[in-house]
């Protein structure tokens, strides 16, 4: 997770300067605050995204993640000057990460339930995060583009993201031809997950994350682990590797709850632990 449970303990004294943290009622939301940049990428931006992606991962009480943004534009993908050495000047106190952070595979790890709510346009490197997000609710007026290759670039990253989504020539289709995409367009291919109006987001969003919390946030959470490392588990060993965390599962005191609540037909009270 790029940053150890013990450096993320300080999260609400640190100082974010390109994006908002905020938890309330189990749910960690992240929003990006470099609107007047379009919210594009930044790496110092990306160390804040990981330094809360960590912070979830760890913290029990954290059920949900929900990735939103300030401004008109949700995402214009990465800050290329940025990533070359021409940062802005600005006050983050989190400490940069020793590995080089990787957003396709961020969000995966992290084993929590991630919703991206989606209010205006994305490009180019933000579909790292919303193909990491198992969720992506979008306003139906918002245009998903991928124009690297018309600046002489291919989307590398964003590609291998895409084709655990999408069917391979679609995805090369958009590389190659650097399409925009409508939602209605995007939501047919399985990049978004649901649209709606830009004023029923917010209702839907808040019933997405109800539905996801009232299940076992334990449950969910092993569930998730066991979905990111059975990719590197040989086909062989799968059973055997699921059946053990089945095993932690059933030890956990939701599964406890879980199956004391069915026997007395009354709703589970969670605790994540």
């Amino acid at each position: 997770m790029y940053y150890t449970a013990e450096q993320v303990k300080t999260i609400w004294k640190e100082t974010f300067a390109f994006i908002q943290v905020d938890e309330k009622d189990n749910v960690l939301s992240i929003k990006l605050d470099r609107a007047k940049k379009r919210n594009a990428l930044t790496p110092s931006m990306v160390n804040e995204i990981a330094f809360a992606m960590a912070y979830a991962h760890y913290t029990p009480s954290v059920w949900t993640v929900v990735i939103t943004a300030n401004g008109p534009v949700f995402c214009a993908g990465a800050d290329m000057k940025a990533f070359m050495g021409q940062e802005e000047a600005h006050n983050s106190s989190i400490p940069k990460s020793e590995e080089n952070i990787l957003l396709g595979e961020l969000f995966l790890k992290s084993h929590k339930p991630c919703i991206a709510k989606v209010q205006g346009d994305a490009f180019a490197g933000a579909f790292l995060i919303l193909c990491g997000c198992h969720y992506v609710l979008a306003a139906e007026e918002v245009n998903f583009g991928l124009p690297e290759v018309k600046r002489g670039i291919w989307p590398m990253q964003v590609m291998e993201s895409l084709l655990q989504i999408i069917p391979a020539r679609k995805v090369l289709d958009w590389c190659m031809l650097g399409k925009t995409l409508s939602c209605k367009e995007a939501f047919e291919l399985g990049l978004v997950t649901h649209k709606a109006n830009s004023s029923e987001l917010d209702e839907i969003t808040q019933q997405l994350i109800d539905k996801i919390c009232s299940n076992s946030p334990s449950a969910i959470k092993y569930g998730l682990q066991a979905f990111d490392e059975i990719r590197t588990i040989e086909n062989a060993q799968k059973h055997a590797y699921l059946s053990k965390m089945l095993g932690k599962v059933l030890k956990t005191d939701d599964a406890k709850e879980g199956i004391n609540a069915f026997k007395e037909k009354r709703k589970p009270n969670w605790t994540g632990e």
